[in-house]
């Protein structure tokens, strides 16, 4: 298996990683979904649309939305449905860092903002849920943070949130685990966490990773965490 062919659905795609992972899975064959919430930040994207054009390959699809309004997800995946099909992956990007100060520092108002990519999840997640177990080869992945296993004072507000995600990805995990169990059917999607320091500099090695995973067998990386470093590269 691998990733062409496949529809797959970016997350928060209007940042570095995003365009990265766009390009990466573009030329591999597959068919992208760009999310994101707002328009003007696509500029980039749509520069890599005219060289995928002169190359003859597909576009990249280009969705705005809000991924924090679970109606606006909704009404996305109707959307993403009828003009690309069922969805095989979900790359979530959504993501951003506040912090410092602290303890003391960790206010509310930085929790709020951070809380948003774990939000996004949820709605994005639970949204194409049917998608990825249908999908002989669904793939869900997150980015989190090594800060998970070691969390500061000055970024609990953002280990916090990391934790939350990925506990959320475990759970998904679990479910397609239990959906295959219950079929009576070999397990074939999986969710996979990527963690890291910082994605300065990685946003091409996220991008293969996640490609990569349609190429591993659901058994060998549901549930799984994956390092991401330089010397991952």
């Amino acid at each position: 298996m691998s990733v062409t062919g496949r529809t797959v659905l970016l997350a928060g795609a209007t940042s570095a990683s995003g365009l990265a992972a766009a390009r990466v899975l573009a030329g591999g064959g597959a068919r992208v979904v760009a999310v994101g919430r707002d328009e003007a930040r696509f500029d980039a994207i749509r520069s890599l649309n005219e060289q995928l054009a002169d190359q003859g390959r597909d576009e990249v699809r280009l969705e705005v939305c809000d991924l924090t309004d679970e109606a606006a997800v909704a009404a996305l995946a109707e959307r993403v449905h009828a003009g690309a099909g069922p969805v095989d992956g979900v790359l979530h990007l959504v993501g951003g860092w506040r912090g410092g100060g602290g303890l003391a520092g960790q206010i509310d108002e930085d929790f709020r903002v951070l809380e948003r990519s774990f939000t996004a999840l949820r709605h994005v997640s639970r949204a194409f849920d049917a998608d990825l177990r249908a999908s002989d080869a669904g793939r869900l992945a997150v980015v989190s943070s090594t800060a998970v296993t070691r969390p500061l004072a000055g970024g609990a507000n953002y280990a916090a949130v990391k934790a939350a995600t990925e506990a959320w990805a475990r759970a998904v995990a679990q479910g397609f685990a239990k959906a295959a169990r219950d079929a009576e059917q070999p397990l074939r999607a999986a969710s996979v966490i990527f963690r890291v320091k910082s994605l300065s500099g990685l946003e091409d090695a996220l991008a293969q990773g996640f490609a990569d995973l349609f190429a591993s067998a659901a058994d060998d990386i549901n549930d799984t965490v994956v390092e991401l470093t330089d010397r991952s590269l």
